[in-house]
């Protein structure tokens, strides 16, 4: 145990003497190949006006998303009437995404209760 320790403390010394010789330069090069999502000035006011337009640009966009969202329904409507002509595959891929969403939310469940399957017991 002591001796993979050792090995852990190492590798971390290595990591760390790798990011101080080549960080700085990494940071600029990345900084000059997305020069053109840099906002000039930087400032605080900058920031704060460009969270603002992330604000309302979304806020705009909900009624496409709506729009976009009754059509899914409207086609789901339109399957279910003629559920007598699906195929087998259609049934399947909406199966697997039924069971995708399930195991999504259960997992999220798991998380939620601090990774335990029954629950917190201190």
């Amino acid at each position: 145990m002591a001796s993979r320790l050792q090995q852990l403390q190492s590798k971390a010394c290595q990591a760390t003497q790798f990011v101080k010789k080549h960080g700085t330069a990494y940071h600029k090069q990345m900084l000059d190949q997305n020069k053109q999502y840099i906002q000039e000035p930087p400032t605080v006011e900058t920031c704060n006006l460009l969270a603002k337009q992330l604000l309302y640009t979304r806020l705009a966009s909900i009624p496409g998303r709506c729009e976009s969202i009754w059509k899914e329904v409207d086609f789901v409507k339109h399957a279910w009437k003629n559920r007598q002509d699906l195929k087998v595959e259609d049934v399947g891929i909406a199966a697997l995404f039924g069971i995708e969403c399930f195991a999504w939310f259960c997992a999220g469940e798991i998380v939620g209760r601090g990774f335990t399957v029954t629950g917190y017991y201190p």
